[in-house]
């Protein structure tokens, strides 16, 4: 269907005629002459066959016809440019690359993840995890690792704190009660190959010399925690990565301590794009988030 609207330019005189009262203050915001405002306008109501305007000597105001046009063609303009800009928006789109180590993908960055989306719409996030050295990545603007850390060619900050404590599943903990760091000899330690010290750090903080049952060994940390919600035995649990699980209930924290500090996470951006205005924001975001984690249970 052939749509019959009026020459656009004589539209645009119209509107910003109506809604200033003026054609002088049309023609300052439209950037030419009155005499071209007063033209447009006059061809317009020829076009339409209606007079839109009652002229008293240099004032100008709407007739009735030209009112009720008026609230038509505003709406409409808004329409156009909402859908332009939305337009545009989907043009302009950024990539992000970031790389982070898998147990603070999985449990920490990936559930806060779709705020910053919310935040920055435009962005495309290429999301990968390794806990490989930064300098052997292919391609990232941002990685996260647990430091501190030599990070050559890289600006970096620290964002995160960690402490660590055991955990293990409500069933276990109601099956055999843990009271006591003594009580762990009892149970099986859930150990990773990522962090290897981390049971012997804990129980010497802990001031106990617990000769273990039996362990088991997973190859990623986040293999322990999924075996400690199953029940499989206790893991030294990092806080906040594991706040939802204790919120939830799928992880109980037997007793209060002690918590000792552990490796924090760190941003890392290359040298040359960490001035980028979206890799600042993400990295601003970042520490923004944390500041709201509480490590404690």
């Amino acid at each position: 269907m052939i749509r019959n609207l009026p020459p656009f330019p004589a539209l645009r005189a119209f509107e910003a005629a109506a809604r200033h009262n003026s054609f002088t203050a049309a023609a300052d915001e439209l950037h030419v002459t009155h005499g071209a405002i007063s033209r447009q306008v006059a061809a317009f109501e020829a076009w339409v066959g209606v007079q839109v305007f009652h002229r008293v000597g240099k004032r100008v105001r709407l007739t009735d016809d030209g009112r009720r046009y008026l609230a038509t063609v505003q709406a409409a303009f808004d329409s156009i440019a909402l859908a332009t800009n939305q337009l545009r928006d989907t043009a302009v789109v950024n990539v992000l690359r970031i790389n982070a180590v898998p147990t603070f993908a999985m449990k920490w960055l990936l559930p806060r993840l779709n705020q910053f989306q919310r935040m920055v719409p435009n962005v495309e996030l290429r999301l990968s995890t390794s806990n490989a050295p930064v300098e052997t990545l292919d391609a990232f603007d941002v990685a996260v690792r647990r430091g501190p850390g030599h990070w050559p060619d890289c600006a970096s900050a620290h964002f995160l704190d960690e402490m660590e404590i055991p955990m293990c599943s409500l069933a276990l903990v109601q099956r055999l009660p843990i009271r006591t760091p003594d009580d762990l000899a009892r149970h099986v330690l859930l150990h990773s190959d990522t962090r290897p010290d981390a049971w012997r750090t804990w129980l010497a903080a802990a001031g106990v010399k617990v000769k273990c049952r039996k362990k088991q060994s997973f190859d990623h940390f986040y293999l322990v925690l999924q075996a400690a919600v199953d029940g499989l035995g206790v893991a030294l649990g990092p806080l906040p990565l594991v706040a939802d699980e204790l919120a939830s209930g799928r992880l109980v924290a037997p007793f209060a301590g002690p918590s000792i500090d552990a490796r924090g996470y760190w941003w890392v951006a290359r040298r040359e794009v960490a001035n980028a205005p979206l890799v600042e924001q993400f990295c601003g975001w970042l520490e923004a988030q944390a500041k709201g984690a509480a490590p404690a249970a």
